[in-house]
């Protein structure tokens, strides 16, 4: 059975952040090498990642990118506290009106009231 391929706009979006880490790499003058040595995977996974092969492990993405000293942005990227789609949808869903708790009549009481 074939595997399924990513929307044309996950893979663009994948190719562009190959490419940026690859840029990102040469700015700091680091060989496929040793940033694949550092972040514990093969030359090919790297030059895989750097053409942004939607394959390639999203674990194995982060690991380049810390041993690229970018550290870890996975951490902020769907935080609950900045993410303004979620942070809108919560407010949608609050209740228009809140009632107070129920309580319940007590029988003997409703009965010497229409006394």
């Amino acid at each position: 059975m074939k595997k399924s391929q990513p929307s044309i706009s996950v893979r663009q979006s994948l190719r562009t952040f190959g490419a940026d880490i690859k840029t990102a790499r040469l700015k700091r003058r680091l060989t496929m090498a040793l940033v694949a040595e550092r972040a514990e995977i093969g030359l090919s996974t790297l030059g895989k990642i750097q053409k942004g092969d939607p394959d390639v492990s999203l674990g194995n993405y982060a690991s380049v990118l810390f041993a690229l000293g970018i550290g870890t942005p996975f951490t902020e990227l769907l935080n609950p506290a900045s993410d303004a789609t979620g942070l809108l949808l919560d407010a949608e869903r609050l209740p228009k009106r809140v009632h107070g708790p129920r309580t319940r009549r007590n029988a003997s009481h409703s009965e010497s009231e229409q006394v």
